[in-house]
């Protein structure tokens, strides 16, 4: 992030990158299942299934309401922020080819919700939006405190009931379909690709032969003085973070040396930095 800052200009080819990645997404895959999951495009999808007007435009017709909301309602900084992604998208939408990649309906929904949640979080990553119906949610947020998540939800899900009208209730299925597949893909990568464990030991006998474990297996451990609640005996608690994969060795392990050993583990997105030894 701070080289993104540092260097501008890395972070719009980002952006026009991520923004490639959503075109595609319709161009090569919803648009061509007839599936409008929602959304600016999935509105621009139903409009061209309808009335044979191009998407491109239906988008940028879009973007630009949003562009004026923006400027009413929210501050400088986000107006500037939606207007570069909500102005090249629909020229994007428009230079890209339209094919039908794939026969399968619900195969090409399903990559399809994937790539578009791919190109979505990468303009999350550098604090960029392709503009659209991201924008009401916003405002809502800032007037009403609604969550974001719930209004944008909604907003989708009215778009994707335009679907009964194209191509009747099996398109409808798999835009809510595809709203999922892109929900889930999207929280993982924005929680981060790092997964990993974090474990916090304690023994009432054998912390220290839970050390010499933890050293001889070149796993490093963070020692905290802890003290428990009802009897306030003071101990010592480990806590240890991990890749996933090696986790269950560390628990048997741990078991081996005391198996009364207290564990709890937590799934953590990521780790940043060195090792806190």
């Amino acid at each position: 992030m701070k080289l993104l800052q540092k260097y501008q200009i890395l972070r719009y080819v980002i952006i026009i990158m991520a923004l490639e990645i959503v075109a595609i997404s319709i161009n090569f895959f919803y648009a061509p299942a007839k599936v409008a999951a929602g959304g600016a495009t999935g509105f621009a999808i139903l409009v061209n299934e309808l009335f044979g007007v191009d998407r491109a435009v239906t988008v940028l017709a879009i973007n630009i309401i949003m562009i004026v909301l923006a400027a009413v309602f929210l501050d400088r900084g986000t107006t500037a922020r939606i207007t570069f992604g909500s102005l090249i998208l629909p020229i994007l939408l428009k230079i890209t080819p339209s094919e039908q990649v794939l026969t399968d309906r619900t195969f090409s929904v399903l990559v399809g919700g994937t790539i578009f949640a791919i190109g979505v979080a990468l303009l999350y990553r550098v604090d960029a939006s392709s503009g659209g119906t991201a924008v009401p949610p916003m405002i809502l947020k800032k007037y009403f405190r609604i969550a974001p998540a719930v209004s944008l939800l909604v907003i989708d899900m009215v778009v994707s009931l335009g679907n009964l009208v194209t191509e009747g209730i099996e398109a409808l299925l798999l835009a809510f379909f595809s709203l999922m597949i892109t929900a889930v893909v999207m929280n993982y990568i924005e929680t981060g690709l790092d997964r990993r464990k974090m474990v916090y030991i304690t023994s009432n006998h054998h912390i220290n032969a839970v050390k010499d474990y933890l050293s001889e297996n070149e796993t490093g451990y963070t020692a905290m003085d802890v003290r428990g609640g009802y009897t306030g005996d003071g101990r010592e608690m480990l806590m240890v973070i991990l890749d996933n994969h090696d986790y269950n060795r560390l628990i048997r392990g741990v078991h081996q040396v005391d198996p009364e050993a207290f564990m709890i583990a937590y799934d953590i997105s990521e780790a940043h930095g060195g090792t806190f030894l």
